[in-house]
């Protein structure tokens, strides 16, 4: 998994190899080199308050560290704190320019085994390139001068197998991923020296966009969110170029999701407000809506939870005879109980948040076992807010066989980090043996 480097701060030290002790030092020299004679009163107490977010460095503390990292001023006023620091990942823009750019890119993450790096983009770059997924028109397409004719027969085994790769489930596709990789760089090869039509370039672009999202939720079910990230960018500038908009939703989707679960929820609003203005169907909407209710929830902003919960269940019961985007198919009333009851229990609500769980839990498909399993740690954890220790072991437990049968990482972190609230109860049989299993794994 990524090391877990939650904070730009802490990954701009990273950059440089210096510790908190390091930038002190430096802080230090750099308020005795300003002509105004700036005091420094920083010190690493100071500093890991900043990179666990407890508080902010005032505007002195901020140049000071603009200067140890030789940041221009001007960066500053450019960008609120903490996105002026150095080390920033940006995504690849979008237009048919940088289609292939952003396939090559993500190919590079995935196979960089030993990167260390800031785990995802930023709220400030996730705004951008939402916006520029909702402002800009893709160009036309224009096809390579020579290489490979990509004809109909040839393009449409491509989609076909694609279709089945994507389509595989989670427990299959830990087996399946080298394929889908590869299907996904013959794809980039097409794109980038084949011969096509320009309805085949659409083609080849949407499924260049549909393999990048199936390998990024991949990378992200192993907690390997650098190079998720970098797979969704290609995803959605593939999305851009080909013109499906509702592919294009899906993916900032995915960014949102991403950003939710990994404590950063403030992440998620833009990219979800964009994706539901330029989307239709009411089940893309159900979801994304529901989507943007979890980070509300995370932010503690309950008004707008429900707002968001309310056009959840109404898009999600509207009829249409349109089949769903792809991305969304999966909806359905189970999602919306249990991500509701996932919502109450971030706003505090125990009680209406286990019923919603259950009920939930009860209408989920047997086939949809990572789902079962995420579920079931939510279940858990409301299990434990109400002291119903003995139920929340077996659940816990259920969900950690189902996490490592089907080889996601995540899930099994998501388990592992129940453990503090499974600690008070040792006196209780079971709970030693499973937080030694946590250990372990």
């Amino acid at each position: 998994m990524d090391e877990p480097i939650q904070h730009p701060l802490a990954y701009a030290r990273f950059l440089r190899g210096w510790s908190q002790s390091d930038l002190v030092a430096r802080m230090h020299r750099a308020a005795r080199m300003r002509p105004e004679g700036l005091r420094c009163g920083a010190d690493k107490a100071a500093v890991s308050r900043w990179e666990h977010g407890r508080k902010k460095p005032d505007a002195e503390s901020q140049l000071l560290i603009a200067d140890a990292f030789d940041v221009p001023v001007s960066d500053l006023e450019r960008y609120p704190w903490p996105h002026w620091l150095p080390g920033r990942e940006e995504p690849v823009p979008l237009g048919p320019a940088y289609t292939v750019h952003a396939l090559r890119h993500a190919q590079r993450a995935v196979m960089d085994r030993e990167r260390r790096t800031f785990l995802t983009y930023s709220a400030l770059a996730l705004a951008g390139l939402a916006s520029q997924w909702a402002e800009l028109e893709p160009d036309r397409l224009t096809a390579a001068a020579d290489g490979t004719h990509v004809d109909e027969e040839l393009m449409s085994w491509l989609e076909e197998t694609g279709t089945k790769l994507s389509a595989l489930p989670t427990e299959k596709r830990q087996y399946m991923i080298k394929m889908a990789e590869a299907h996904l760089d013959t794809v980039t090869d097409l794109l980038e020296g084949g011969r096509f039509s320009e309805p085949t370039g659409h083609r080849l672009h949407l499924l260049a966009s549909s393999l990048a999202s199936t390998c990024g939720w991949y990378r992200f079910d192993q907690g390997q969110h650098y190079a998720a990230g970098k797979l969704w960018n290609a995803a959605l500038s593939n999305a851009h170029t080909a013109r499906d908009r509702d592919q294009g939703a899906g993916v900032l989707s995915d960014f949102a999701y991403q950003a939710i679960w990994l404590g950063k929820p403030e992440s998620a609003v833009e990219p979800l407000s964009q994706a539901l203005i330029h989307t239709r169907h009411p089940t893309a909407r159900s979801a994304l809506h529901l989507r943007r209710a979890r980070a509300h929830a995370a932010m503690g902003n309950a008004g707008a939870c429900h707002q968001d919960l309310s056009a959840a269940e109404a898009t999600l019961l509207t009829d249409t005879p349109d089949p769903a985007p792809s991305w969304c198919r999966w909806m359905s009333t189970a999602d919306l109980a249990v991500d509701s009851g996932q919502c109450m229990l971030d706003l505090g609500r125990t009680q209406e948040a286990r019923a919603r769980i259950e009920e939930g839990l009860s209408l989920l498909p047997r086939s949809r076992d990572k789902t079962r399993g995420v579920f079931r740690t939510y279940e858990a954890r409301s299990l434990l807010q109400a002291r119903e220790v003995e139920q929340a072991l077996a659940v816990s437990n259920e969900s950690l066989d189902l996490a490592q049968r089907i080889g996601a990482d995540r899930c099994v972190k998501l388990v592992r980090d129940l453990g503090p609230a499974f600690r008070p109860y040792k006196s209780i049989d079971g709970v030693p043996e499973f937080l030694d299993r946590l250990r372990s794994c």
